[in-house]
């Protein structure tokens, strides 16, 4: 990245210059707050959106669609606020072109925009692998409000009918969230996941196998190690069943695909840009051209790419300072924790999810509770850990990861939680609690 580091100072944003950013998401959005928060922000401000909608909280598109919240909660500010606010909103079209020699740019609607300085915020897109029927009718992706509202519409009519069968493809986050809608949409709904096991990201077997379970108690059919080999349509030409790799076939009257995204990078490679797998940025979240920035899922930063809120949100941070002419220590990488809630399922990760050779494991199973506790330590810190049910225990436990503490003093109860370990690590010479007594504590040797 040979622009990394490269003549920052000489290019500081100044107050009076108009800051155009593409794209309305929640990346973006949250940028226009902080940027506003401050007194020396950019004196003219536009926002151009490709969705007809202003910014809502794409978080909250799984419960929209289960029918359980209505459509207005999801929205962040309505139109009004925007021009309060002193910022010009374009909404419903899409930038088709940045001439960075003029500083212009072009939307689908024939607009063009000088700018002073860009941010690209154009978020990411699912992603749809070559595999043959995915353009038929009845195939879906679940991303935004429309993605939300169609599906909404399929169940509903074929609710009408009797009900209906819906395949997801993909077991990670989005696609159980679309099969449990759909499922209490009255739809019966099968999950193919490539992997061995549901979440494979974020969960181990056991935890995987314990939200598998609480899955198919509720009707969910679930297909791990399985392979998407086409789609079939019927005579209408309509999508009518998913054929696995082993030669299964599963009848459906839609299928979504939620396999993964992949960042939206063409406008960045259309303006010659560097791009490797999103747009690369330096610590101050600068483009290979000084006036364009980009953060969120479609920028990268020493070789990662984003999907997660927490390290997006820092990036917000370092960007709006620089923006509004702040000396700002550039965006770091740092180790994040993942906290779900999956179906109702509450879920929290950090570190490796694999043991090596090397780890002692600690695991805490409660079956009656559905609760499951698993520890990756090494020489007595920890490195890793899966929370399923409680996850109370889990910012202390990736604080104490992170601050590398020998947790060896409190070793016997911490699978317990903050409440028994801290007392054995403040005084490291007391005797340790047995708690292994009628508990579901287990060790294991990995």
């Amino acid at each position: 990245m040979p622009h990394q580091g490269s003549t920052q100072d000489a290019t500081l944003p100044t107050r009076d210059e108009h800051l155009v950013i593409i794209g309305n998401g929640m990346a973006g959005h949250r940028l226009l707050e902080s940027l506003l928060d401050k007194q020396a922000r950019p004196s003219r401000i536009t926002v151009i959106g490709e969705e007809k909608a202003p910014a809502y909280n794409r978080i909250l598109l799984s419960p929209l669609l289960a029918g359980e919240m209505e459509r207005d909660a999801l929205t962040l500010r309505d139109t009004d606020w925007y021009a309060e606010q002193g910022v010009e909103l374009v909404l419903g079209e899409r930038v088709m072109e940045i001439d960075r020699q003029a500083h212009r740019i072009t939307t689908s609607g024939g607009r063009q925009v000088t700018y002073d300085r860009l941010v690209l915020a154009t978020g990411s897109q699912p992603a749809m692998p070559p595999i043959p029927g995915l353009d038929l009718p009845g195939v879906y992706v679940f991303r935004d409000l429309d993605d939300a509202a169609a599906l909404v519409d399929c169940s509903q009519a074929l609710a009408a009918e009797g009900g209906g069968r819906a395949v997801v493809i993909g077991g990670g986050l989005l696609g159980l969230e679309a099969a449990e809608g759909l499922r209490k949409r009255g739809m019966t709904v099968s999950i193919v996941q490539r992997d061995d096991r549901l979440m494979n990201r974020q969960l181990d077997l056991t935890a995987a196998g314990l939200l598998e379970g609480e899955l198919a108690s509720r009707g969910l059919e679930i297909i791990t190690d399985g392979q998407l080999d086409h789609l079939e349509a019927d005579d209408q030409g309509h999508v009518a069943g998913a054929r696995l790799a082993d030669g299964r076939l599963l009848a459906a009257d839609c299928v979504v695909m939620a396999i993964g995204i992949t960042p939206n990078v063409a406008l960045a490679r259309t303006a010659r840009l560097e791009v490797n797998r999103a747009v690369v940025v330096d610590a101050h979240l600068t483009s290979s051209d000084p006036a364009i920035h980009a953060l969120g899922e479609c920028c990268e930063f020493d070789g990662q790419t984003y999907g997660l809120v927490e390290p997006i949100w820092q990036q917000v941070e370092v960007l709006a300072a620089r923006l509004a002419g702040e000396s700002v220590d550039g965006y770091v990488e740092a180790p994040t924790a993942t906290k779900l809630k999956v179906s109702g399922v509450s879920l929290y990760a950090f570190g490796p999810i694999e043991a090596t050779d090397d780890h002692e494991v600690l695991t805490y199973h409660d079956p009656e509770h559905g609760d499951y506790r698993r520890l990756l330590l090494r020489d007595g810190r920890l490195e890793g850990a899966v929370l399923y049910g409680d996850t109370a225990s889990g910012p202390w436990y990736f604080k104490q990861s992170l601050a590398g503490r020998d947790l060896s003093a409190c070793r016997q109860a911490l699978l317990f939680g903050k409440a028994d370990a801290t007392p054995l690590l403040d005084t490291p010479t007391s005797n340790t609690p047995n708690h292994t007594t009628d508990s579901p504590l287990q060790e294991e040797a990995a």
